[in-house]
């Protein structure tokens, strides 16, 4: 099948690595998410991947309480750094090219960022692994993830999270909660309901960056995505939103 998209920025979580365990990096979980990449990348689509460091240290988290908020998101950043390595291994262990670039300089672990050399990995066939955020504090992973996926140009930014999309109220605790087929930025943000933060949704709304929100845990919701098939919450410019 003909893949809807050329090139996507795909964001996941720390937490998404962890799977079930309270921290770290769980291998079978890594391996099962390499192996939907893995089919991703197999079908010609060029991939961008920016991965948060929730599963070790968060800069906002009642760990970094009472710290320094700049070194608090250093330590993040770097956070973000090991995850990069660890997804980077399991992609070269199955067969799948990939590359790590740093937007802080660690030239003896990793590659630094630059925009040319993504371009230039990404046309090689490698998954191109971002990593450190946006190399500054006081921002967020989700959005380094808007600002990567702008840069490289990608058609699309999938977000991935632990539930199917964008609902009214969190579905974990509201069993009324009603999920989003459709949502515009404007509608996203006066409503805070918890897409990104206000300035990644600002960013995309700028550039016209389309959005998609879906459940990383359901089995081939990447692929059905990346084949046009209406997974998760789509927001994006357009008619007001809807919900399913």
């Amino acid at each position: 099948m003909t893949p809807a998209y050329r090139r996507i920025l795909l964001k996941l979580s720390g937490e998404a690595l962890m799977g079930e365990d309270a921290y770290g990096i769980n291998r079978a979980v890594v391996a099962r998410l390499v192996g939907e990449i893995k089919e991703i990348a197999a079908m010609g689509v060029e991939i961008g991947l920016v991965v948060g460091g929730g599963n070790i240290f968060r800069g906002m988290a009642p760990a970094a309480a009472g710290m320094d908020r700049a070194t608090a998101d250093y330590m993040g950043m770097l956070a973000t750094v090991m995850n990069s390595l660890a997804l980077h291994d399991a992609l070269q262990r199955a067969g799948c090219p990939a590359a790590v670039l740093s937007a802080l300089p660690i030239p003896a672990v990793v590659e630094g960022y630059a925009r040319a050399a993504a371009l230039a990995h990404l046309a090689a066939g490698r998954v191109v692994i971002f990593a450190a955020g946006t190399g500054s504090p006081f921002f967020t992973t989700d959005t380094a993830a808007s600002l990567r996926a702008v840069e490289i140009g990608a058609d699309i930014m999938l977000k991935a999270t632990k539930v199917d999309g964008v609902y009214t109220k969190d579905p974990m605790r509201h069993p009324d909660a009603v999920r989003y087929d459709a949502l515009s930025y404007d509608e996203a943000l006066a409503k805070r309901l918890g897409v990104m933060d206000a300035t990644a949704v600002s960013l995309c709304r700028e550039q016209n960056l389309p959005v998609r929100v879906f459940g990383i845990n359901k089995p081939g919701s990447l692929r059905r995505i990346v084949l046009g098939e209406n997974e998760g919450t789509l927001v994006q410019r357009g008619d007001p939103p809807c919900k399913t």
